[in-house]
């Protein structure tokens, strides 16, 4: 039998309850990372000779459309089709709206947040690129003390594994055909994929940390968000092979995070290739 992953048994999902205020593990855990980035975004656009503080009242702007943006990404193309995903949503409307029990997803913040900041710098005339190269640096290491909220609530596994960090999943969190107790008892373990992706931002992190500072003076403005646009689709990518809560192109092993990841990488490297290294292969 392989070994329990090594956080189970789950906790509970409410940190704290005092009368009718209710904090749970998963809004800690986002809290948490919406305060480490803030923290790393804004000494970043202050080494860059840019008001720190600015990126603090920057913040709002994005992350309530990043927000919004990201629960309607989950609820209307990530989620399962079915009476347990999409279906469900569209039956219970007001549950579109509780994001209690998780379902948020990543990209949808990143269309929604980065339109929010396209009209914010319009509007406040700020160095666009600069605020981007922070919210770059930030973003890997946001995303991986976040992703520990998956872990109580018990979302973002894949499927079955027999490898020692295998992950219990408790029944009534299991997605179809994972709830089949007769084909996948109590003992199947499932794969961890919020640790696969929380292990791929930190070290996107430090890799990412460590260019800034050993290359600052080649980078220029936008270096790090284009070295972020890589780095975690890439890894994103291939994550996405495991899903059990995604829905794929009919009959393919592919979803709509493949095409988006796919696109952003190649995009990303791209524009880092012609900025840096086009020029010098050209006088060659």
């Amino acid at each position: 039998m392989p070994l329990t992953f090594a956080l189970y048994p789950p906790v509970d999902p409410i940190l704290f309850q005092f009368g009718p205020i209710v904090v749970h593990w998963y809004g800690f855990f986002m809290a948490a990372a919406i305060l480490v980035g803030v923290q790393i975004g804004s000494r970043q656009v202050g080494r860059q000779g840019e008001d720190p503080d600015a990126f603090l009242d920057m913040l709002p702007w994005l992350l309530i459309p990043g927000l919004i943006g990201a629960r309607l990404y989950y609820v209307f193309i990530q989620s399962p089709r079915g009476p347990n995903g999409l279906g469900g949503y569209l039956a219970h409307p007001w549950q579109i709206i509780n994001l209690r029990s998780g379902g948020i997803h990543i990209f949808g913040a990143f269309i929604f947040g980065a339109i929010a900041l396209w009209l914010y710098s319009r509007w406040r005339r700020i160095p666009i690129l600069t605020y981007l190269d922070g919210i770059g640096l930030a973003l890997p290491l946001s995303q991986a003390i976040g992703r520990w909220g998956n872990f109580i609530n018990q979302e973002l596994y894949g499927p079955p594994t027999t490898l020692p960090w295998g992950l219990k999943i408790d029944f009534q969190h299991r997605l179809a055909p994972y709830n089949d107790l007769a084909q996948y008892p109590d003992t199947v373990r499932f794969h961890p994929l919020f640790l696969y992706e929380m292990l791929w931002n930190l070290v996107g992190f430090g890799v990412i940390l460590l260019i800034s500072r050993r290359f600052e003076r080649q980078l220029q403005p936008g270096d790090l968000m284009l070295l972020y646009l890589i780095w975690y689709p890439l890894g994103r990518f291939l994550i996405e092979f495991l899903r059990t809560d995604s829905w794929f192109f009919g009959g393919t092993p592919f979803n709509t995070v493949h095409l988006l990841c796919a696109s952003a990488a190649a995009l990303a490297s791209f524009a880092f290739y012609r900025r840096h290294f086009a020029r010098s292969s050209a006088r060659l």
